[in-house]
């Protein structure tokens, strides 16, 4: 049986791997869930109230399931208790229980007891927990990377509340690291290494949302780091050295990603599922998988299917409610569509276009005939004069220009001859020259019922 404590966290070995020694040890040095976490949010009212209830706490490696226990061991008044599923028998369960009901019964103290990994228990184990749980014994908080509805026997769900903790953003994991460059107690603020911004953006971006490997991958470029400084390829070395030790089966991780990307792109769907096969036989995590695919949905199809983003997405929360074995075929099939699926990266390029040009030109004025004017002051300076309401003309499109002046006439989004975008791209054509024939009339198409200030 494992005890937390403030001393043990505070002398963590400087011998334990980076992500062990940067845990965070309260709620102000914890990074992410800010759905739960955030202030006045739900959850972080209850720990610093010290009235934590029984809680499921369901969410990817690497999401900080077993830190935010930590965090309310440390805030918490009551005595905690920390086991694991994987190293725990029937031995250990009934000490624990022993303990807990020792302590309310001579220090009237209640306990808290994490369980982790809670879905490695059976369905007797759980059992064992349900009538201390419901007397009030103990209150526990369970973690798991897999879908409580189903690995979590439903006494025990219907007493406790399910927290969702979602995957870390790239900026959460870029936070996250610079905290260890620059922790001088637990970190790497002693070491004297540095790393550039773009190093530090490639681990965050490879990480997976996964803070763990993005400190174990830190950990590894500082000690390949030439002159204290982690570049961008000194963090694709330590990358592709961290995969070839630690992959399952000796997968090079984000090869494989990569091969099973490109496959899609390439249209090539037995490509794509042998890929997908050999991910799923190493243990990767199928959310990660279906994140990408996701992500390729929408830049590598696009408008040229519309119907591919939202296979995706329906692929993700079916693969949610259902978890594996079976999950499997929802990911064959998803893989299959967005593999055969008509190809364009239009909209991809459009974005990064504008995005371009509004770095590149500033915050450019909006023209007076689309700003909106709520008060008298602002439609005598000019508000909203000139602006023609499409649904007042007769094909439902009024040509008149919507870009600041100085991109007059700039075109960001080119769809291609590919699948919808094909409509899409004639469509564009025809108000085009819908707007010519006005322009060359030096007028615009007769309204029906002319509107005043409409949005």
């Amino acid at each position: 049986m494992d005890l937390f404590s403030s001393a043990a966290d505070n002398n963590a070995s400087r011998n334990a791997p980076l992500a062990e020694r940067m845990r965070p040890r309260a709620l102000d040095e914890y990074v992410g869930q800010e759905h739960l976490l955030g202030p006045g949010k739900m959850l972080r009212s209850l720990i610093e109230s010290d009235q934590v209830p029984s809680l499921i706490l369901w969410g990817p490696p690497g999401s900080g399931k077993t830190t935010l226990a930590r965090v309310i061991a440390n805030a918490t008044s009551a005595h905690f208790i920390f086991f694991s599923a994987i190293l725990t028998g029937v031995k250990e369960i009934r000490e624990v229980l022993k303990e807990a009901e020792d302590e309310l019964k001579y220090h009237a103290k209640r306990t808290i007891l994490f369980v982790d990994e809670i879905h490695r228990f059976n369905k007797a184990q759980q059992d064992a927990f349900l009538p201390y749980v419901e007397r009030g014994i103990f209150t526990i908080i369970g973690a798991t990377t897999e879908n409580p509805s189903f690995e979590v026997i439903a006494p025990l769900l219907s007493r406790c509340k399910v927290l969702v903790l979602n995957p870390l953003n790239e900026s959460e994991i870029a936070t996250i690291l610079r905290q260890a460059l620059t922790d001088l107690e637990r970190g790497l603020g002693s070491s004297g290494v540095a790393a550039d911004d773009n190093a530090l953006a490639f681990i965050a971006e490879q990480s997976g949302g996964d803070a763990r490997i993005a400190l174990n991958t830190l950990e590894t470029a500082a000690r390949l780091a030439k002159n204290g400084q982690v570049t961008l390829e000194t963090a694709r070395e330590a990358l592709q050295k961290k995969a070839l030790l630690y992959d399952k089966g000796g997968e090079e991780h984000y090869n494989v990603i990569s091969a099973f990307i490109k496959s899609m792109r390439g249209s090539d769907p037995d490509a794509a599922l042998y890929w997908l096969a050999r991910m799923i036989e190493a243990g990767e995590d199928p959310l990660f998988i279906l994140r990408r695919m996701v992500i390729l949905a929408s830049e590598d199809i696009g408008n040229a299917d519309p119907r591919a983003l939202q296979i995706a997405m329906s692929s993700v929360q079916a693969f949610q409610l259902v978890g594996m074995p079976e999950g499997r075929i929802i990911l064959g099939q998803a893989v299959t569509y967005l593999a055969t699926a008509p190809k364009s990266n239009a909209s991809y390029l459009g974005i990064d276009a504008a995005l371009a040009e509004v770095r590149r030109s500033g915050a450019l004025p909006v023209p007076f005939h689309i700003r909106n004017a709520p008060t008298k002051l602002m439609k005598e300076l000019g508000y909203h004069q000139g602006y023609q309401y499409a649904h007042d003309f007769q094909e439902g499109y009024a040509f008149q220009e919507h870009l600041p002046d100085q991109l007059r006439g700039r075109k960001f989004y080119e769809p291609t001859e590919r699948g919808y975008e094909k409509s899409i791209k004639e469509r564009m054509a025809w108000l085009k020259s819908l707007g010519k024939r006005a322009a060359d009339e030096d007028s615009a198409a007769t309204p029906n019922s002319p509107s005043t200030l409409k949005e």
